[in-house]
Parts: C-alpha cells; structure tokens; sequence
C-alpha cells in the first residue's frame, strides 16, 4: 500500500493576512573588552576582541580560562564604571553585567559606551557558595511582652538570642524553630546581646547598667552580674576567637561615657576606659592594631572615634571629623572577628588551638587585601572611611605617621549623599562592599575600598534602622519603620523580595545561612526562609 504523505501545513493567517516573515536576528558588534581586578585594577589578561551578545556566564568562562592562577573555575561578578560626565545624581555610578554587554551597557539609558570604544570589564570574585533569598515566614514566635530590641544568631546558626523591653533575653532552637530558655536576671531592658564566637557564652547588656553572662546550652546564668556602669549598656564586643581562644574578654560600651573590659575568667573588670566626654554608643573589638594584638575601637556621642590598644587601654587616635554624634561603626572584619572558625563548609573543632589557627587564617585572608577598615556614621547625615592600621607589615609604619600627626589620621574618603541620621552601617562578609541606613528611608550602598558611591536602594516609606548581609555578600536585607523587610540583589541594586508580615516598627534584624530572623514593636520574633 502507498504510503500516504501528511496533508501540508497550514499556512497562519491574521485577519487575512499572511504571517509576515520573521526578521533575521541582528548581527551583534564586535568589541574591545579588558578585564581588571576589582581589588587593585590590575589587568587580568590582555584585552581580547569579542561579540557584544557574549553572555554574562560566557564572560565569566572566558575570565577562567584567561586567568590560568586558579585551577577551579571561580565565580565572578561584573561592572562597567560609567564615566564622571555620564553619572546621574543619585543614580548607580557602575552598570553591572546581568546578562551582556550588548543588553547592559550598549543599551544603557546613559548612553555613554559606543561599540568603539574599549569596555573596562572590573571583576570581582564571589563567594563558592550561594545563599537563596528569603520568601515566606516559616515561624511566628511569640513570648516577649515588649518590643523586641535585639536579635543575634550563634556563629553557627543553630541558636538564636533576643532582647526585649520586657526584662528578658531569650534563646530559640533553630531546628524546631520554637523557644529553648528564658534568661531572666535583669532589672531593666535587654538592649544587646552578644555571642562569643565559639558559642559558648552569651552576654546580654541592660538599662539597669548590668552586664550579664549565659550557658546557652542549660540557659542558666554564669555567676552574678557584672556590675560597674553607672548609666545603661549600649554595647558589647567579645575579644577575637584568633587572639584569645581560651577566655575571650568582653568589652561593654555605656551611656555614662566609659568602656569596660572584663575578664570572664576571674569576672572582674580589667580596666577602664575613660577618655570620652559622653556617651559611648558602639564598641568593636578589631583584631588588627600593633602586631596584631587587637584594638578597641568606640564610637560616641562627644563626636569623636577613639581607637585603644587592647592590652592595657592605652588611646591610640582620637578621630574628630564629624561634626555630631558618632551612632555606628562597622568594620570589614566584623563576619570573620563573629564567625571565628565556622565557615561555610561547617568544620567542627577539636580544640582551642585548631579554632584559633582557623580563625587566625580566616581574619588575614580578609586582612591580608586592604587590612582592617572602619566606617563611623553619624547624626551629621555623613559617612568616614578609615585605614587606621593598613595591614600588618605597615601598621607600624602607619601608627608613626598618625603620632607625627599629633595621633590623628585622615580619613581615606568622606561617604555622603543621606538627607537624616544614619541609623546602621554594615560591611559585607567579603569587605567588598559597604551598606548605610538612614532616617531618610534609603539605603546607600559604597565601595569597600575606597568608599565611592555605588548605588541607592529605595523603596522603604520610612526611616530604615537595620541592615545585614547574607554570608555570600550577594544579599542585603534592611528593616525599616514601615513594618516590612526588603532583600535587595546586589547584582542589580535592585529589591529581590518584599516581607510584609510585622504589624508594627521592626527595630531589628539578622541573617545565617538561608535564614532570617527579625523582630520588633509588635514583641514577635519572625523567622524568614526560602
């Protein structure tokens, strides 16, 4: 039998009409590309010839291959600066490459890149691992009858700790996601909490002036209260797991203008330091300083930043810039100095000795690029830069210079452009990146390094008090006045997901692994996942 051949296609027809044919696609430009390392602007390769259409994963495969230093294929994020005459006030100062060059940059409303012209390509590795945004609240936990002042998760994300109005702190096993114990001891506000970077110690600081000290594992408290501030706790700050891994001391930061360090072995306080004429709002213990022993720095509302050397609270430089209260300080250590030996690949330690070298080589890995910066923001609507100790070989060098100086350092650059207070500054994990919150609802995002102007993230309809990243630095989530928390991508300065779900101020954040917790005015701790 003949095989009978299918009847032919039918031929679309609108209202009539043939289908017109199809256009060919665009035959894409040929351009100059020269990739340059984000950290010092070296070259990476010779500039190579390629299509504009080449994707942003093709980009990232043609960096591998150029750069033959690292065997494993590293991942990569990519910017093109926009030229001083094309930036728009307020607008990104960099394009970033999300998909090509061609849809990026040549299509960019600027209009500031030709095909002629020769695309500066700065890359910057990222973290091997990435972390998912958060979408949905997977936990409601109640029991706090205030608001919600603080929240902390444990270096190792199985534990989280709260601070409440109500005189209490409390610890919540993240497993089960329900409450684990209550800590009650203070007579006045819980107003931090703070963990040792081994997990096995909390400390809570209070309006009652107390510090306070917790086995997280029974709940129970670790002998009295440690008492000695005349004026309520603003702050806390364990010393760094790398420098002390035994008995990390702690330091406490108060509204009676001074700071304590106490020894959590003998549980005493070691010395005082007494140097500001206000109150001390921040206190960071920075692992960096003279030969890497460990330095204190505090931020106050006399004006000033004083840096302190750790052992023995001698001042080593009084900064003055600002012309206001100095309410926050982040350093580019601050993921490293709170994680000590945890990192991403969840390694258990054996013993002390381990931790501290896991720590020590996880803080200079970070140091060892730009050393340990600082960024203090202010009530004067302003932002500084600091490279006090610029890295190990020339932190001397620099503490010289700052003496002839009359111990005071210039600022490595000036970050302004808030229109009100800035409420939070916080470095990512990788230092690249830095992220300010203020009262005027938005969100500025700067360059590690050297502080220029990257972005602004709007989106908030009130004052933003919180911020905090996620451990791939891919990530920023920002806690506002408005009730709500935003993640925005960092890829394209732009929000990734909205969480409603808080009836009231959300007063405080935080973010480990793929989970973030929150908490505020209506005394409900939320925990966010993916």
């Amino acid at each position: 039998m003949a095989t009978l051949l299918p009847p032919p296609k039918r031929q679309k027809v609108y209202h009539g009409v043939p289908e017109p044919e199809k256009e060919p696609p665009k035959p894409a430009p040929h351009i100059v590309v020269q990739f340059v390392s984000e950290d010092d602007g070296e070259p990476l390769a010779p500039a190579v010839n390629l299509p504009a259409n080449v994707s942003r994963e093709g980009l990232e495969a043609i960096v591998n291959k150029l750069n033959t230093k690292d065997e494993d294929p590293v991942p990569f994020s990519f910017h093109i600066s926009l030229p001083a005459d094309a930036q728009t006030p307020g607008a990104p100062t960099r394009i970033a490459i999300a998909k090509s060059i061609e849809e990026d940059v040549l299509s960019h409303p600027s209009q500031a890149f030709t095909p002629e012209d020769v695309f500066v390509i700065h890359c910057s590795p990222q973290a091997v691992f990435k972390v998912r945004p958060a979408t949905r609240c997977s936990s409601t936990l109640s029991g706090h009858t205030s608001p919600i002042l603080c929240a902390s998760f444990s270096p190792t994300g199985n534990l989280l700790a709260t601070g409440s109005g109500d005189c209490n702190a409390r610890l919540w096993d993240l497993f089960t996601e329900t409450p684990s114990h209550v800590l009650s001891g203070h007579k006045g506000w819980v107003l931090c909490v703070e963990w040792e970077a081994m997990e096995r110690k909390l400390a809570t600081g209070g309006h009652d002036g107390h510090v306070r000290l917790w086995d997280p594992k029974t709940g129970k408290p670790i002998g009295d209260a440690l008492k000695g501030h005349s004026k309520w706790v603003t702050s806390l700050s364990w010393e760094p797991i790398h420098i002390n891994p035994t008995a990390p001391r702690l330091a406490s930061s108060s509204k009676d203008g001074t700071v304590r360090v106490w020894s959590t072995l003998v549980r005493r306080c070691e010395y005082t330091l007494g140097g500001h004429t206000a109150s001390v709002n921040v206190v960071r213990w920075g692992g960096g300083g003279l030969n890497g022993k460990g330095v204190l720095y505090t931020a106050s509302s006399d004006r000033t930043v004083r840096v302190w050397d750790a052992n023995g609270g001698k001042c080593l430089h009084i900064l003055k810039d600002h012309a206001h209260w100095v309410t926050t300080l982040t350093l580019n250590t601050d993921f490293v100095l709170r994680t000590g030996p945890f990192d991403h690949l969840g390694k258990k330690t054996s013993s002390d000795s381990e931790a501290q070298s896991l720590a020590l080589a996880r803080y200079n890995a970070l140091a060892s690029t730009a050393g340990e910066l600082l960024i203090s923001g202010s009530d004067d609507h302003t932002l500084f830069l600091w490279s006090l100790f610029p890295s190990r070989t020339a932190s001397s060098d620099a503490s010289a210079a700052a003496a002839e100086r009359g111990g005071k350092l210039k600022p490595l650059a000036r970050l302004t452009g808030h229109q009100r207070q800035v409420s939070h500054v916080a470095f990512s994990p990788d230092g690249r990146w830095a992220a300010s919150a203020a009262w005027d609802n938005s969100v500025r995002v700067w360059d590690g390094r050297t502080g220029k102007f990257v972005a602004t993230l709007r989106g908030h309809i009130a004052a933003v008090y919180r911020l905090a990243w996620s451990a791939d630095s891919r990530l920023l989530v920002s806690a506002s006045k408005d009730s709500t928390l935003k993640i925005w991508d960092l890829k394209t300065y732009k929000l990734k997901t909205d969480l409603p779900g808080h009836t009231d101020e959300v007063y405080c954040v935080d973010f480990v692994a793929d989970k973030l917790v929150s908490g505020g005015r209506d005394r409900t701790v939320k925990i966010w996942k993916n």
